[in-house]
């Protein structure tokens, strides 16, 4: 129970503000609203569980929402070339790859700072952006929205797809021996080479699939969209690494577990809505997002302090 109490704890706030919401604002459990929320929230979920990832192995990443602009207008650019969607998606996940890659090379490679080198790439990439676009949208084929299919059937197809996503990466952390090299590498890397292991590689592999799954997210959000935005992904990196935290990864790298990932998303998604259905102004999102997170980051020092990193 306490190896899982972090977890736990979110899925009951969770389930305290839904069950409030539906004394106070029942009108919040309507079904497309919902439903298009959690479509919303499909790619930041997909993103999510590979920033967990990558914070298992005790890195970080906050180049992920320029990574996210630079493959949303790839792939634009290649849909309005005619490219069918079979193509589309495995162009955009080589090109997170590729992206990922680059970072993965200059932190397992050249032992730099995640911090530094993600920043330096999240400016370039979105700079390089801005001159090579100059704000210019992207206009995709009408086609390609919902993948011709109704709204309706398209957000359930897309959400479908992130919780696929999010259970086959839950389970291999889980099951496999990739998964638990992770854990070992955040949580000791000197002990995880002792021990035969090779964290250089663990913590490069790590990067090139946030990049690649970051690839993949920018696919479930042109489907959503009649064009695609140069600036999309901007505030993704925060949006990501709350949840991550939120739902229980250590950011002392080593600990955490998918499932809470989940919980902390939808804790966080749930703020904005909830406050609209309420009539609570605007501003108060961000403030209590940010007490949300410096309550689970203080739990998180809580616990290491009791217990030891």
């Amino acid at each position: 129970m306490s190896r899982h109490f972090r977890e736990i704890s979110v899925v009951a706030a969770l389930a305290l503000v839904l069950i409030g919401l539906a004394f106070a604002a029942p009108g919040f459990f309507q079904p497309q609203p919902l439903l298009s929320l959690v479509t919303r929230e499909a790619p930041t979920l997909v993103v999510a569980s590979g920033m967990a990832l990558v914070i298992i192995c005790r890195q970080i990443d906050i180049s992920v929402g320029s990574q996210f602009a630079v493959c949303g207008v790839l792939t634009g650019l290649l849909a309005s070339l005619g490219w069918p969607v079979a193509t589309l998606v495995p162009a955009a996940i080589a090109a997170g790859a590729v992206l990922g890659a680059v970072n993965g090379t200059l932190v397992a490679g050249l032992q730099l700072p995640s911090i530094v080198v993600t920043l330096a790439t999240m400016v370039t990439w979105r700079e390089a952006l801005r001159w090579w676009r100059q704000g210019e949208f992207v206009d995709l084929p009408v086609k390609l929205q919902w993948l011709g299919l109704s709204q309706r059937t398209g957000q359930w197809l897309l959400v479908a797809t992130a919780l696929m996503v999010l259970v086959v990466l839950a389970l291999g952390l889980r099951h496999l021996a990739a998964g638990r090299h992770c854990y070992a590498v955040g949580a000791d890397a000197e002990a995880a080479r002792l021990a035969g292991l090779r964290p250089r590689r663990v913590t490069f592999l790590a990067f090139v699939l946030v990049g690649a799954l970051t690839g993949l997210a920018t696919i479930l959000n042109v489907l959503q969209s009649p064009q695609v935005d140069p600036k999309s992904g901007t505030g993704l990196e925060l949006k990501t690494i709350a949840a991550v935290v939120v739902g229980g990864v250590s950011i002392a790298g080593g600990r955490g577990s998918l499932w809470g990932v989940f919980a902390g998303l939808l804790l966080l998604a749930c703020v904005s809505p909830a406050l609209t259905h309420l009539r609570v102004e605007a501003y108060w999102e961000k403030a209590i997002q940010g007490l949300i997170i410096l309550l689970a980051v203080l739990a998180d020092g809580v616990r290491m302090r009791k217990t030891g990193p």
